[in-house]
């Protein structure tokens, strides 16, 4: 039977892995994002875009309606929309405080709220989460906080849906190589200083077990993996991909 997956912020980034590697893998994806940047056209019998702001509960509930319009079931729902930048504390101020909560932390909330009204015994959510949500960094207090955030809500959401039947886990994936990590890099106050290439190639070398940084296909293999009955008995976890950065 053909399955059906929501994924907020699905057109770029580890988000069109996502959408790539669920296609891939048979299911039915409904793609919400402020922009199409394309992704409909991957595959068109298989994907649909649906505009949206994470930021705004309704928006949600438009992806979820768009689902059940399309398929009528819903089986995954992927929280994935997000973005990162590093600042120093001291340049921290109410308007970038907000915009990061509400992208980050409220839109993955709202997310799992409005899923959870749609799954069915057997459903799953996905919150992509970051290594960040495991361990501070300097310069990165507000990202940190949002992706902590996170962890705690999956791990919380586990208790409360878990006897509904919904399994709930997140994803930690280390520093993905994606024009937003990258523009992310390039700012002052990165831990890049100004070269995101070297950057990039010396904590790779330097703190990967293995060498070398995932990509965003494999954080989608990870996902389908727990998106399947295989996974069944996995919920509340918040589950690294990042080539044995951590612990470290």
């Amino acid at each position: 039977m053909t399955k059906t997956v929501i994924i907020t912020g699905g057109s770029k980034g580890i988000g069109r892995s996502l959408t790539e590697g669920f296609a891939a893998a048979g299911y039915k994806v409904v793609v919400g994002a402020r922009n199409d940047s394309g992704i409909s056209e991957v595959d068109p019998d298989n994907i649909r875009f649906v505009q949206c702001d994470v930021q705004n509960e309704a928006d949600h509930r438009r992806l979820l309606d768009a689902a059940m319009d399309w398929t009528g079931q819903l089986d995954v729902y992927i929280n994935n929309a997000g973005f990162s930048a590093w600042r120093p504390i001291s340049d921290i101020d109410g308007e970038f405080f907000d915009d990061m909560m509400a992208v980050n932390l409220k839109g993955a909330f709202f997310g799992c709220k409005i899923a959870s009204e749609g799954l069915r015994k057997g459903g799953v959510i996905i919150n992509i989460s970051s290594l960040a949500g495991k361990r501070g960094t300097a310069n990165n207090s507000m990202y940190v906080a949002t992706k902590f955030g996170m962890n705690g809500m999956t791990q919380a959401l586990a208790k409360e849906l878990g006897p509904r039947g919904i399994r709930i886990n997140a994803l930690c994936p280390v520093l993905v190589r994606t024009p937003g990590l990258m523009e992310a890099l390039a700012v002052e106050g990165s831990p890049a200083k100004g070269d995101p290439e070297a950057f990039l190639a010396g904590f790779a070398a330097r703190d990967a077990a293995l060498g070398f940084l995932p990509e965003g296909e494999d954080v989608a293999a990870m996902a389908v993996f727990l998106a399947s009955e295989q996974a069944r008995a996995i919920s509340g976890q918040c589950i690294n991909v990042d080539s044995g950065v951590l612990p470290g």
